[in-house]
């Protein structure tokens, strides 16, 4: 059976898990059974807007990863512990937190400027 036709809770093999990452999410990585993303932020005011925004997400979703919080980074893992694995839930979890916390609406073109280029403003270092 292929990822594509997984159900919800059933799990992946490491390889399964390692491919998909490579296809959809990059940035993400297997360790210990979760898969996991490191993002840097600029100090203590992004840490929090960044948390705030994966508990949003995660508490709508009603599936709550683990998170990692220091002053200039937030680690989010993501495994289903019901399924004692990776799931589509955390694949499909994971591929919001991304496209949320990534979100620069200034290289997209519109009418949202995005935030200015001056340090003052900066609150999380995008992976350009």
């Amino acid at each position: 059976m292929g990822w594509r036709t997984r159900t919800a809770d059933e799990p992946y093999a490491d390889e399964e898990i390692e491919q998909r990452l490579r296809e959809e999410l990059p940035k993400w990585y297997l360790e210990k059974g979760w898969i996991r993303r490191k993002f840097k932020t600029s100090g203590w005011k992004g840490t929090l807007m960044l948390v705030n925004t994966v508990g949003h997400l995660a508490e709508a979703a009603f599936h709550h990863p683990d998170l990692t919080v220091s002053y200039a980074f937030v680690i989010v893992k993501l495994k289903t512990h019901s399924a004692k694995g990776v799931t589509n839930k955390d694949f499909e979890l994971a591929s919001k937190i991304e496209a949320v916390i990534m979100w620069q609406p200034g290289k997209e073109g519109g009418a949202l400027e995005g935030t200015p280029d001056d340090p003052r403003f900066k609150y999380i270092k995008y992976d350009n």
